[in-house]
Order: C-alpha cells, then structure tokens, then sequence
C-alpha cells in the first residue's frame, strides 16, 4: 500500500504549493546522512512511476483492447462479418480508435505537471523496474478518473452532484451564517478529483479537501490548476464501457469540461487539496480540534476498519462541531483478496458514533443517488444512502 508521510504534502488552488519535510528527510539530517533510503520512500516511488505510467500507456492499452477484438472478428464466418458490418460495428470500432486519441490529449495534459506536484519530493525510477509497470486493475482506475470527470466537472454530473454535493452544501449555507464562514474550517476528506471542497470553499469557507489516490490528485491537478476556461476540453468517458448499450451514439458520446472556470474563486479564498492517507494525515497532533465541519461524501465505506475513521473524524473536529454524511456501504475492502476489512451495518454504525460522543441532529435514509452513472446504459445502479448531521458534544 502506498503511504505518504504523516505529514503530507499540500498542493494548493492556484499553483501556489506548501512543501513539507517528510519523515524519512527529517531522521536523514539528524543522522548526517544524506542518502538513507527507507523502503517506504522505495514503495513511494515505485507506486508514483506506476500510476505515472498507468496514464502514459492509457492509448496503447485501450488500441490493444479493440485490436483484440478486431482479431476475433476476422476469425468470425464470412456471413457473419459481413452482417456486423452491414449494421456498423465495423465503423464503431473505427470511431472507438478516434475516442481514444480524444481522451488521450486529456491523459497527456494530465501527465504534463504530475512532477511538480509535489514540490518536496522526486520519484525517479528506472522503467525497466517491473514493480511499475501497470495492472489491469491500474487502467480501469485511469478509465474511472476519465469518468470521474464527468460526474465532478461537466454539466452532465449535475443531476449527480445535486443528489450529493448539494445536499451536504445546503446544509453547511444553513449551519453557518454567510459572515461567519471565512472564520470556519471544512474538511472533505476524500476530496477525489476536488469539486465538493471546491464549491464549500466557493460560498465562503475554508476547505481542504484530502485524497489518498495519486490518480484523482493527477487530474484534480490539472482541473484545479490549468483548465482556465469553461468547457475548454471534451472527452468521450464512456467509450471502454462495452456491455448494455442501446446505441453506438451512447457509447461514444462526448462530454465537454469543466463546466466552471475554477479560476473564478477569488484568490484569497483559502481552499487546499492535501495527499495522503486521511488516517495517516489527520491523527497529527497538528489537526486536534481544529475544524468546524467534516464533510464525507461517498467515503466511509472506503475504510479497512470504519471505527478508525469514525474516531479520527472525532478528533479532528472541535467541540460543537459538525459532521455531515452521505452515502451508501459499498466497503470497497470486503472479500478482497490479501486485505483485511469488516462490514458493520449502519444501525451498529450509528451506535458506534454516539458511543463517541456524537449527537445525530438530522438522519434520513433512502436517498437515491449516483456514481459516475452513463444515464443511457441499460444497466442503471441507485444506491439509498443515508445521510446524516452529526454533532460534536
């Protein structure tokens, strides 16, 4: 598992960065040398070069994949060939070709300022290393952040984000006076490709939004810190979805982003994006009592151990202060092989909470929502999440 140091790295809105010093740097000067390298950094740098290389090869894979079934059709009988190609799969396949070098000028912005990133550290390794070449599973992340785009930065995620987003936002504009709210601290920890802690910093707070996938920090990057103008760059997400399409047309459809200049927030908005682990980055003494609200969206069902997130949340915030929740239990570690996880129901979930010393203002369950959802596939998943207002006693 890839572990940034306790004390992370902040990439700030606006190109404005804060560099930290990592641990392994820190125990480096106290010891005089200069060179020690512990297999943490190793496993940093190996995991950085693999998800740096995971969008490098993102058009090759995705041609290798129509080539694939390129192949198989021309071992399909005459007859058959032919009738897939009186009906147009032929020229979808052509079109899929295309659709890729599309999403690919998006891949290559990305890949563009993912070295300075972060300012305090350098990942060179060598690409002949094995260790970073990328997995099946590494290109479907790379795909779900071409997705993920839509559902935070196109006006196609709008029904998606007012199900969620707003929700937690609507209650925040009603928790904290619009005077009051350049004073109050947010927390969105997995911030994924930063809108949600955008827009709470938008109305007036002070957000950081937290992320642990360097693959949501690469893109969230280049939204957050290039895309200058509004719906400047199209891509077509939904092309490497292949199953339970009514038509071509929806396969390839195009999205165009981002659906807000991020520029427009006034400069002296504070409003921050930290990478790491949210267990690993916020039990620093640093961050007792120190926000007014933690937002979660879609992320507490992404613990190996929920308790710990529950108390982490616990701690970071001050007394009197606020925890807002959406979301369903897709724990995204159960049954995996080689990890650990436990799957508590949200009635032991909610007792946990006030065992913590939580007060639940406000519940409600069956809230019908999204994620990154092509409305015109055939297949459709809603989950009924719960949302809830938690207060710090």
């Amino acid at each position: 598992m890839f572990i940034l140091p306790a004390l992370c790295t902040v990439y700030l809105y606006q190109n404005i960065r804060v560099s930290t010093t990592s641990v392994s740097e820190f125990i480096s000067a106290m010891n005089g040398t200069e060179n020690l390298e512990t297999k943490e950094e190793e496993a940093e740098r190996i995991h950085f070069q693999k998800v740096i290389n995971s969008f490098r090869v993102y058009k090759q894979h995705s041609l290798n994949v129509i080539s694939r079934k390129e192949n198989y059709l021309n071992n399909l009988p005459a007859q058959h060939q032919a009738l897939l190609k009186k009906n147009g799969y032929m020229d979808m396949l052509a079109e899929l070709k295309s659709a890729v070098d599309t999403n690919d000028t998006i891949v290559q912005h990305i890949l563009k300022d993912v070295d300075n990133v972060f300012d305090n550290l350098t990942h060179e390794t060598k690409d002949k290393d094995k260790r970073t070449h990328p997995t099946g599973a590494d290109m479907e992340k790379v795909q779900s952040c071409i997705k993920q785009l839509v559902r935070d930065w196109s006006d196609n995620g709008t029904e998606e984000r007012a199900a969620c987003y707003q929700r937690i936002i609507g209650k925040l504009s009603t928790l904290f006076k619009e005077e009051e709210r350049e004073f109050k601290k947010v927390l969105v920890p997995g911030a994924g490709l930063g809108r949600l802690a955008f827009d709470i910093a938008r109305i007036g707070f002070e957000c950081q939004g937290n992320e642990f996938s360097l693959f949501m920090l690469f893109t969230s990057n280049f939204v957050l810190n290039k895309c200058k103008a509004v719906n400047s760059f199209k891509i077509q997400p939904y092309i490497h979805n292949f199953c339970n399409n009514i038509s071509d047309k929806d396969q390839m459809q195009t999205v165009l982003f981002p659906d807000i200049d991020p520029n427009q927030l006034p400069e002296d908005r504070k409003f921050s994006m930290a990478a790491g682990d949210f267990l690993e980055v916020y039990n620093d003494a640093d961050y007792v009592n120190s926000q007014d609200a933690v937002a979660t969206c879609f992320f507490m069902d992404c613990a190996h151990n929920i308790v710990d997130f529950i108390q982490t949340i616990h701690k970071v915030l001050k007394p009197g202060g606020y925890w807002i929740n959406l979301g369903p239990l897709l724990y995204h570690f159960s049954d995996m092989p080689g990890e650990s996880s436990i799957e508590p129901s949200y009635d032991c979930i909610r007792g946990i909470i006030k065992d913590f010393g939580f007060e639940i203002m406000e519940e409600e369950m069956n809230i019908g929502t999204t994620y990154d959802q092509n409305p015109s596939s055939m297949l459709q998943y809603e989950y009924k999440s719960v949302f809830f207002v938690a207060k710090k006693l």
